[in-house]
């Protein structure tokens, strides 16, 4: 019953920051466990993996987004972020946050809309 729930996205124009946040309902401490990720779906487009982050610290992103996105966990372990910087058009997307576990606990949000535009 462990939901989660993206927020921050908004309009914003280009070279703009946005800073999307992640929380689990409840005190399931979902985020002390798995993998942790960012998608993003643009119209037209399939979903894509942005930026993941392991137990261990480790972090992957996008080629389209290295060097401007940063994935983070808060000390806590009860928020997710995806820090933004430099947004660009391209960029338009609905966020959808993700924690994997196993193939039986496989999370996601609703989603938050981002829209870089002048």
């Amino acid at each position: 019953q462990v939901q989660l729930v993206e927020s921050g996205g908004d309009l914003v124009q280009p070279g703009g920051s946005l800073r999307l946040s992640c929380a689990a309902s409840g005190r399931y401490f979902i985020f002390n466990v798995g993998v942790m990720g960012w998608y993003r779906q643009a119209p037209g487009k399939q979903r894509e993996l942005v930026a993941a982050l392991t137990q261990g610290g480790n972090t992957n992103y996008a080629d389209s987004v290295k060097g401007r996105f940063t994935i983070s966990r808060d000390s806590a372990k009860t928020t997710i972020y995806l820090q933004m910087n430099n947004l660009q058009p391209e960029d338009t997307a609905v966020y959808y946050c993700n924690v994997n576990v196993t193939s039986f606990l496989d999370l996601w949000g609703q989603g938050t809309q981002v829209t870089v535009s002048s």
